[in-house]
C-alpha cells in the first residue's frame, strides 16, 4: 500500500479529512483536529499512523516485516507501517484502529509561539 493509497482508504473512515502535519499531508479526525496517518520520517518505506503502545508493541512482535519504529517514534503513540506489506487487509484494519484511537481523543489545543 503506498501512502496515497492508505490516505484515500482512511477517507473512506468517518469524520475523516485531509489536512496537514508539521506542513506535510496528513489525514485527521475532524472533530478533534488530530492527525492519526501522516507520513513517517523514513518516506522512501513507511508512513506512519497514532494508536496506543500497547498495540504497537504487539504489532511489532507479531508482524515486525510490517510494522516497526525507528528510535523517533519509540516512547510515542505511533507505529510505522512499511508500503511492502503482504497483508493489505491487515494494514487496512490497523488504520481503521488507529482513527478509532485518535477520535476518541480531547480536541487538539492551539500551539502557541514562544517569544525570545
Amino acid at each position: 500500500m503506498t501512502f496515497d493509497e492508505a490516505i484515500a482508504f482512511a477517507l473512506t473512515l468517518p469524520g475523516t479529512e485531509l489536512g496537514t502535519s508539521y506542513g506535510k499531508p496528513a489525514v485527521k479526525v475532524v472533530a478533534n483536529g488530530r492527525a492519526f496517518l501522516f507520513p513517517s520520517h523514513e518516506p522512501a518505506t513507511s508512513f506512519g499512523v497514532s494508536i496506543d503502545l500497547d498495540t504497537i508493541e504487539l504489532l511489532k512482535e507479531t508482524d515486525p516485516d510490517t510494522f516497526w519504529q525507528t528510535p523517533h517514534y519509540i516512547g510515542w503513540e505511533g507505529v510505522l507501517i512499511r508500503y511492502d506489506s503482504d497483508d493489505e487487509e491487515r494494514v487496512r484494519e490497523v488504520i481503521a484502529r488507529s482513527r478509532d484511537f485518535v477520535a476518541a481523543k480531547p480536541k487538539a489545543k492551539p500551539r502557541t509561539r514562544r517569544r525570545p
